[in-house]
């Protein structure tokens, strides 16, 4: 249903090596980068043309880059070791613990396991998986 979603950033370099490090560890790699002065940088990620990505750019107005509270962007993987590897790869690249990975509600069929965490601008995202260990 989503295409991608746009993450703001003050620090347009920094953001770009948190990203391509973070989303190069399931596969996901730099598929476009517009001009940093025509387009405010924005450069897009994902595993491939027709997959939602996550995007950075500084802000269209002009103005800093703020964190939304209650915005976040969800990275559905294919199993709980990959939810450990993002999460510990984004803090390893300057993120922020936002909640350990970890099972949250009961066990089974529709298990929910997830880690939160901050990119360097304070913008919240997700790493989960559902369904059984």
């Amino acid at each position: 249903m989503l295409g991608y979603v746009t993450m703001g950033t003050n620090d347009l370099e920094r953001a770009r090596a948190f990203y391509s490090g973070l989303l190069g560890t399931i596969g996901a790699s730099e598929l476009m980068r517009m001009s940093d002065t025509e387009a405010n940088g924005f450069t897009l990620y994902g595993t491939g043309w027709g997959q939602p990505g996550i995007a950075v750019t500084r802000p269209y107005d002009g103005a800093p880059a703020e964190r939304g509270n209650g915005h976040m962007a969800a990275i559905v993987v294919d199993e709980r070791a990959k939810v450990d590897l993002l999460h510990a790869k984004a803090l390893a690249l300057g993120g922020t613990c936002e909640g350990a990975p970890g099972v949250r509600g009961e066990e089974g069929e529709q298990a929910f396991y997830a880690g939160y965490f901050r990119d360097p601008d304070g913008n919240k995202l997700c790493a989960f998986r559902i369904g059984p260990a």
